[in-house]
């Protein structure tokens, strides 16, 4: 059968200026590490790329006439340390299937060292079992990337810290926090209030509110059913203060906007959101859109889908992720970018 040719989207949106991060002695070394995109998110692997002071490796990522994955990798990778750049986001089984076949391609090839770099890693939240019968998916899709032949794991912001225990191979999960912390500092907002937007996100919540000096307040919620939500309190003052949401993933965007409306209706001065992936299915950018959010911050671990919101804004996590890159690559820390 002839392969189809990749259909990649070349269009970058516009983005606020994150923060760059220095690093020493990057050029020439990252000569000596191989850097592969799938079809999910190239821009973002380009701009890792050009951090890194590099290039993407040539491959070819495209489809078979009945819609199955054509995978060919066209540079000499024996022995090289390589790292296949793979957002699992929608379409998230082609973009699961996409991954998977690279990583096998690549040890095929009898490359040195595979590293997975999964910006958003899907399925997440099916992360235990719920209710009778149900699959553990987060691990299932650990298994899978393991058994494709990966070595390493490097992803952000995982829904939930324990599915670093359901991979039998290490796995960095970083955090985009710095780089939200820079955009809200440079907004010089006063009487900041942080809100976790229910109980399991109080962790990243407080430690949000910490770095800024800011207040902590914990809306209870409900679920009555996936993707809905019940609004039942809110613990802590939020009256007159500059109240910033932070979670992990905005989806439906159901949950964060009812939370954003009552706070607003509660006296909140302005109500800002911090989410790491902008998932936004279904109608979510036109709830955002006419919510009582002045703004919601996502990074680019996901590409926008068509027109968005003006109130939404994306940041750059080229830099951290090619940081984590280098520092993997170089057998040096990555929690020291965190401290």
């Amino acid at each position: 059968m002839k392969a189809q040719g990749s259909t990649v989207e070349k269009k970058r949106p516009k983005k606020a200026a994150a923060p760059s991060l220095s690093i020493s002695g990057k050029e020439g070394e990252a000569g000596a590490l191989r850097l592969f995109s799938g079809n999910a998110n190239r821009p973002l692997s380009e701009e890792i790329a050009a951090y890194l002071g590099s290039e993407l490796c040539k491959t070819e990522v495209g489809r078979f006439a009945d819609g199955e994955i054509n995978v060919q990798i066209h540079e000499n990778v024996r022995g090289k340390d390589c790292y296949v750049i793979q957002p699992t986001c929608r379409p998230a089984n082609e973009n699961l299937m996409e991954l998977l076949i690279m990583i096998d391609a690549l040890t095929r090839a009898s490359a040195g060292r595979i590293t997975a770099v999964i910006p958003y890693y899907g399925y997440a939240r099916a992360d235990r079992k719920s209710a009778p019968r149900v699959p553990i998916t987060a691990k299932l899709v650990a298994n899978l990337i393991t058994e494709a032949g990966a070595h390493r794991v490097i992803t952000v912001d995982l829904h939930a810290g324990q599915i670093q225990g359901f991979f039998d191979i290490p796995l960095d999960n970083i955090f985009a926090m710095p780089i939200v912390l820079e955009y809200f500092r440079a907004k010089k907002l006063d009487n900041i209030v942080v809100v976790s937007p229910d109980v399991g996100g109080v962790e990243r919540a407080r430690a949000f509110a910490k770095r800024l000096k800011a207040g902590l307040a914990i809306v209870d919620k409900r679920r009555p059913r996936p993707n809905e939500a019940s609004i039942y309190n809110v613990i802590g003052d939020v009256k007159g203060m500059n109240a910033i949401i932070i979670d992990d993933m905005v989806d439906t965007g159901g949950t964060l906007t009812k939370v954003a409306n009552k706070i607003w209706e509660l006296g909140a001065n302005r109500v800002f959101a911090s989410c790491v992936h902008g998932v936004l299915s279904a109608s979510a950018v036109d709830l955002v859109a006419k919510s009582s959010l002045e703004e919601l911050v996502l990074s680019d671990s996901i590409p926008p889908r068509g027109q968005e919101s003006e109130k939404i804004t994306r940041l750059s996590i080229a830099p951290i992720l090619g940081e984590a890159i280098l520092r993997n690559h170089r057998g040096e820390s990555i929690s020291e970018l965190f401290v």
